[in-house]
């Protein structure tokens, strides 16, 4: 039996599901009968919606949450694996992961993650590269796999998260392969707020963004582009071509003027 192209293009787009509501990006990943298991063509998707955003400031934030309330994403389908036993299959894949998620962290607009329930695998990697993380009290976050598949992570995913909660706690999770609950999470600031439900959480992370909305967009892509130079790189990271930037954009005119005139800036990205 062969499958319908046509079927299968349909298939894998309603993985995914991605619209604009009033300027927020939306990004729902929809395979809740798998948890939200992470396919490549879904990993692909994202990557390709966080690397075409606008930057003029017609979309202003992006969320990123699952379907359901049962797991943001658990994992990569581990039928993606199913024929794998060279190295150089496994190094194919985790450069091509990389490549995504190196692109997640780039997007160009802030990316909340709004989490409920489990968060694990390739699913916690993707809310590790996000800018801000809200989460319901069932979250689950961690990397099971020392218990589950016996692969390992990239050292620029270990790198990413390292910077984020620190080795003490990157080894603690990968050796025990514990799950990382929620009061845990926000004590050490990987998540910023719990809320309740679903509902709660989604509705939180839409007040959010519209926070972000009034925000001047430029400043805020710096604060992202300089800090990743700065984990990279450290203090003496390069910031000239966004300090340059800054201060010269009409932006920072409008905000100049706005301020003195004791009115609301008109921010529009440039």
């Amino acid at each position: 039996m062969t499958t319908d192209p046509v079927e299968a293009d349909a298939t894998r787009a309603n993985e995914l599901f991605y619209e604009i509501k009033d300027g927020v990006g939306v990004v729902t990943l929809n395979r809740p009968q798998a948890r939200n298991a992470l396919t490549i063509p879904m990993y692909e998707r994202l990557a390709e919606i966080c690397e075409t955003i606008p930057t003029d400031g017609s979309v202003h934030a992006l969320i990123i949450t699952g379907a359901g309330d049962k797991a943001f994403a658990a994992g990569t389908d581990i039928s993606h694996f199913h024929d794998f036993s060279t190295p150089e299959q496994g190094l194919a894949y985790e450069a091509a992961a990389e490549a995504n998620f190196a692109t997640y962290d780039a997007c160009p607009v802030p990316v909340i993650a709004a989490i409920s329930g489990a968060c694990t695998g390739g699913g916690a990697g993707i809310a590790a590269c996000c800018d801000l993380r809200l989460a319901t009290r069932s979250l689950k976050f961690g990397f099971p796999i020392a218990r589950t598949l016996g692969n390992c992570l990239s050292a620029s995913t270990l790198y990413r998260l390292v910077a984020l909660i620190g080795e003490a706690r990157t080894k603690d999770l990968l050796l025990t392969s514990r799950l990382m609950l929620a009061e845990e999470a926000l004590a050490i600031g990987l998540v910023n707020e719990v809320l309740e439900d679903h509902a709660a959480l989604m509705a939180r992370a839409f007040e959010l963004a519209a926070t972000l909305k009034g925000h001047a967009p430029l400043t805020m892509r710096a604060t992202k582009v300089l800090l990743s130079r700065i984990r990279d790189h450290g203090p003496a990271a390069e910031d000239a071509d966004w300090i340059g930037r800054i201060y010269a954009s009409d932006d920072f005119k409008e905000g100049r003027e706005a301020f003195l005139a004791k009115r609301k800036p008109a921010w529009r990205g440039r």
